[in-house]
């Protein structure tokens, strides 16, 4: 398949098109919800979008990079403090699941397998694996994850604005020209050794999780001392956005009265969960409202990462929390949807 087939080269334009619209706007976070918005109104329109495959993968390596050279000496020192909320995360997503299932169930007629997967707030390719794996719709779990995720990604930045004054139009980041090529050229290794050492181990999330993990491991032993710089982040947003939008490929008006309004359903549901749990949160923890706020929107992990690194908030606590969430998602779900169904 060519790497810029038509349907791509009409996604990239979408993305593109989409990203102007926010920077002439001067609205948030330009370079991730431009594309995403931008793709999904191309979609729409009846456009035939594609994905951008290991290219579109390997630029999302960058934000990996990103949150592993925020893990330095000093934050390991700060884990023990985070334990209380840290220890909310299992209940949290028992009470996602205790709310979705029943919804998609019951309210949206999916069937079991669907049904349970469209409702975990885990990784969307895992879900999408797993509800597979059970017979599940895979098409619909894309809708409702994908709409899930760009719902509340969308929403959340407009709220912080307007709660916290924040400026998320800045750029995330020092720029290149301010960096050695040598440390530039080790970052960029670093995503890419650690994507693929990922992807040969199996772990889940590889593009981002095995850069994270590779990054941190070089940051901690002092080789890697600043965040990438503000294009590389930029990059990595713009096709984190892509990736999120071009799910809407070929959308139909059934899918979009059933799925889509399902997913905007359930992710006015978790946000009501969300804001009961992070006003328990703030009672338990020091970190800051933001902090606490970011670590429990149930967005897409990438996505609130973005977040927390143009917010400037801390990107270490808010990445913790969300990866718990995906994991503990990933290690019961499966043993919990066999359960259920019989």
């Amino acid at each position: 398949m060519a790497i810029l087939s038509r349907a791509r080269i009409v996604t990239l334009a979408a993305a593109l098109i989409g990203t102007a619209v926010f920077l002439l706007a001067g609205l948030p976070l330009p370079l991730l919800l431009g594309p995403m918005l931008g793709c999904l109104a191309f979609a729409l329109a009846g456009a035939g979008l594609q994905g951008m495959g290991t290219v579109g993968t390997s630029f999302r390596t960058f934000l990996g990079v990103a949150i592993g050279s925020t893990v330095t000496p000093e934050m390991i020192v700060t884990l023990p403090g985070h334990g209380p909320t840290l220890a909310l995360i299992p209940v949290y997503v028992l009470a996602i699941g205790l709310i979705g299932y029943p919804f998609f169930r019951k309210v949206m007629r999916y069937d079991h397998p669907t049904a349970f997967y469209a409702a975990m707030p885990g990784g969307l390719q895992d879900m999408l694996i797993f509800g597979e794996e059970a017979g599940g719709n895979v098409r619909a779990m894309s809708l409702i994850h994908a709409t899930r995720v760009l719902a509340i990604v969308t929403v959340a930045p407009v709220l912080l604005t307007l709660v916290y004054d924040l400026d998320l139009t800045r750029a995330p980041g020092a720029p290149a020209a301010s960096y050695p090529l040598w440390e530039i050229a080790l970052m960029v290794a670093a995503g890419i050794v650690g994507w693929k050492a990922g992807e040969r181990i199996g772990l889940f999330g590889a593009s981002i999780l095995g850069p994270l993990i590779m990054t941190a491991a070089l940051s901690l032993a002092g080789v890697i001392h600043s965040r990438p710089p503000a294009e590389m982040i930029w990059i990595a947003q713009f096709f984190i956005g892509i990736a999120v939008g071009a799910k809407y490929a070929g959308i139909t008006t059934r899918e979009l009265r059933q799925d889509v309004v399902a997913g905007l359903a359930y992710a006015a549901i978790l946000a009501f969960v969300a804001f009961s749990f992070i006003e328990l949160a703030l009672r338990l923890s020091p970190a800051g409202t933001l902090d606490v706020w970011l670590a429990f929107l149930p967005g897409g992990q990438a996505e609130m990462a973005v977040i927390a690194l143009v917010a400037g908030a801390d990107v270490a606590f808010v990445v913790a929390h969300h990866l718990l969430r995906i994991f503990v998602v990933i290690l019961v779900a499966p043993v919990v949807a066999r359960r259920v169904r019989r």
